[in-house]
C-alpha cells in the first residue's frame, strides 16, 4: 500500500509548478456569479488543460456564457464521477484576480472554492490512469459554471440530458472542506418576497401606503421562526438582501427582501416550503412570492462502503482519520444522490477562508487531496 502511496506522491510532486500555474491562471479569469462572467473562457481553459492531460474532453455550451466541461479517464464498467464548480463569489478587491504564490499557498478568489479543487481531481485522474489505478473503473469529470447560483444550469442539464448514471458507484465533489469528508448537506431553500404599496410626497405622507411598514409585518414573524429554528440547529436568515423605496422623502411604493431557508437531512422540503409560505400568508399583508432556489437535502450514510472506502483512502494518504460530518450549507452531491449514488464533498482547500478577502489554498494539501481522489477512484467502494 505505502508503495502506491510513495508512487502517487512522486507523480504529483514531480508536477507541483505545473499544476499550480494552472490554478494561478483559472483564478486570473473573473468568474464571478452572480452575474456570470468569463465562464466560457474559464472552461476554455480547462478543456485545454483536459487536453493535455489526456482526459478526454468535451466542452457543452448551454447559452449566454454558460457551458460544462466533461471529461474521463480509464474505461471500465464501475463508474466514479469527478464534480466540480468554476464559478467563484464576488471578490471583494479587483486584486483577488491577481493570484499570487507565495510560502507554499496560492492566494486568489476561487482558489479554495474551488478552482485548486479542480486541478486537484484532472491531476488525480490523470495519476490514476497513469499508474495503473484504474483496472474496472472510469471517471468521469463534471465541471460545471453556476454553482454559486444553484447549478439550475450546469448540474440541472447534467441531470435533464440523462448524463448522471445512477448505476455510478460513487461521487466525489471537491468543495472546500479542510480535510474534513461532507457525507450530507442541509437542503435549500430561497424566496423573493415583494410588497406593494402606493407611493406619495412626503408631506401627504398619509395619503400613501408605506410598501417598508408593510414589508417588516411580512418579516417580523419569519424572523421569529428563524430564532426558534436556531434552537434546533436549522438554518434561516431573513432580509439577506432587502430594498425599498426610490428616495427618504418619497413614501415607499415597493420593497422585496430575501428569505434564505438551509434545512437539514431529517426535515422535508415540501413541509418547510410550505412553513414559509403559511408564515407569510398570515401576516395578512398582499405579498407576492418567487421561489429562487428549492433544493432538497442529501446524505450518504458513514457506514455506506463508499463511506468507508473514502475515510480509509484519506487516512492512508494524510496519516489521520478524517471527520465525517454534515456540511452546514448545500452542495452539489444532492443532484447524485438524487439519483441513488453516494456522494461526497471532500476538498484540500478550507472553508473559514473561502469568499473572505484572503482565500488561499495550500499545495502541498492540494496534491494530497489529489493522491486521495486518485486512490478513491481506485477502489470506492471498496470496505
Amino acid at each position: 500500500m505505502s508503495h502506491i502511496n510513495d508512487d502517487l506522491a512522486a507523480w504529483l510532486d514531480a508536477r507541483a509548478d505545473e499544476m499550480a500555474e494552472l490554478v494561478m491562471q483559472l483564478v486570473a479569469i473573473d468568474t464571478e456569479n452572480p452575474p456570470g462572467r468569463g465562464l466560457r473562457e474559464c472552461g476554455a481553459v480547462l478543456h485545454a488543460a483536459m487536453a493535455r492531460l489526456d482526459l478526454a474532453p468535451e466542452l457543452i455550451e448551454l447559452g449566454d456564457d454558460a457551458c460544462i466541461v466533461r471529461g474521463s479517464a480509464g474505461a471500465g464498467e464501475r463508474l466514479v464521477y469527478f464534480h466540480g464548480h468554476f464559478d467563484v463569489v464576488p471578490a471583494q478587491s479587483r486584486d483577488q484576480f491577481l493570484p499570487r504564490r507565495e510560502r507554499g499557498r496560492i492566494v486568489g478568489r476561487g482558489t479554495a472554492d474551488m478552482k485548486g479543487g479542480l486541478v486537484s481531481m484532472l491531476y488525480g485522474a490523470a495519476a490514476a490512469r497513469e499508474l495503473g489505478l484504474l483496472a474496472g473503473t472510469r471517471i468521469v469529470l463534471h465541471l460545471v459554471c453556476d454553482e454559486e447560483t444553484g447549478s439550475a444550469v450546469g448540474s440541472g442539464h447534467l441531470r435533464d440530458a440523462g448524463l448522471i448514471d445512477p448505476n455510478a458507484v460513487a461521487m466525489l465533489t471537491a468543495e472546500p472542506t479542510g480535510g474534513v469528508v461532507w457525507n450530507g448537506c442541509r437542503g435549500a431553500i430561497t424566496l423573493r418576497v415583494s410588497v406593494p404599496g402606493r407611493e406619495a410626497h412626503v408631506g401627504y405622507a398619509n395619503t400613501g401606503v408605506n410598501a417598508f411598514e408593510q414589508m417588516v409585518r411580512v418579516a417580523q414573524p419569519l424572523t421569529a421562526l428563524a430564532h426558534e429554528l436556531f434552537e434546533r440547529d436549522s438554518m434561516l436568515i431573513v432580509g439577506g438582501t432587502a430594498s425599498a423605496g426610490s428616495n427618504f422623502n418619497v413614501v415607499p411604493g415597493s420593497a422585496t427582501f430575501s428569505v434564505d431557508r438551509r434545512f437539514n437531512p431529517d426535515e422535508d422540503l415540501d413541509e418547510e416550503v410550505d412553513r414559509l409560505t403559511r408564515t407569510i400568508d398570515a401576516a395578512g399583508v398582499d405579498a407576492a412570492v418567487e421561489v429562487l432556489q428549492r433544493a432538497p437535502s442529501a446524505s450518504t450514510a458513514p457506514s455506506h462502503p463508499a463511506a468507508l472506502a473514502l475515510t480509509r483512502v484519506v487516512t492512508e494518504v494524510e496519516g489521520t482519520a478524517p471527520v465525517v460530518e454534515l456540511c452546514p450549507g448545500v452542495l452539489e452531491t444532492r443532484w447524485y444522490a438524487a439519483a441513488g449514488i453516494p456522494a461526497f464533498a471532500y476538498g484540500a482547500g478550507r472553508l473559514d477562508v473561502s469568499h473572505g478577502p484572503d482565500e488561499y489554498i495550500d499545495e502541498a494539501a492540494m496534491r494530497r487531496c489529489a493522491a486521495v481522489y486518485a486512490r478513491f477512484a481506485e477502489n470506492g467502494t471498496s470496505a
